[in-house]
């Protein structure tokens, strides 16, 4: 397999992609290419701090207090100044929604917990947790059968 990167600011941008047959490499490129919106972070603000939040480095965001609120990695809250639904559109597609008032990075959930009541808790790998609705895990658990 070869690969090749050409970078130049005078042409408009094309990804071209030859292939035998298609796999899931090629899907995943596919989805990476079409879920990428030419932004990769947000601005998020915690007390007098402002700061530029990866994508990658993005546990969830969520609404906690009528505030949409994005954890790190370390588990630090940052508040942010778009609405939920905006930041559907923007976020990678490895960002998947929860329940009706979280999107999660599907690369951070270390696991999956059944819940007292009968649920379904998403457990981050920073250790916040959140319950995941039934009719979205149905729809993780189509996502994650075609594996």
């Amino acid at each position: 397999m070869k690969y090749k990167l050409i970078i130049d600011k005078n042409v408009e941008e094309e990804i071209i992609a030859i292939v035998h047959a298609p796999s899931s490499l090629t899907q995943q490129i596919e989805d990476l290419v079409c879920s990428f919106s030419g932004v990769d972070c947000m601005m998020g603000y915690r007390d007098d701090e402002m700061r530029k939040l990866a994508f990658q480095e993005i546990e969830c965001i969520t609404i906690i207090d009528r505030k949409v609120i994005a954890i790190d990695t370390k588990g630090n809250h940052y508040r942010i100044q778009d609405r939920l639904r905006d930041l559907e559109d923007i976020l990678p597609s490895y960002f998947i929604r929860i329940n009706k008032s979280t999107l999660a990075n599907e690369h951070r959930i270390l696991r999956f917990d059944a819940a007292f009541s009968g649920g379904v808790d998403a457990v981050f790998q920073c250790g916040y947790r959140d319950y995941v609705s039934r009719r979205c895990f149905a729809e993780i658990r189509r996502r994650y059968e075609g594996i």
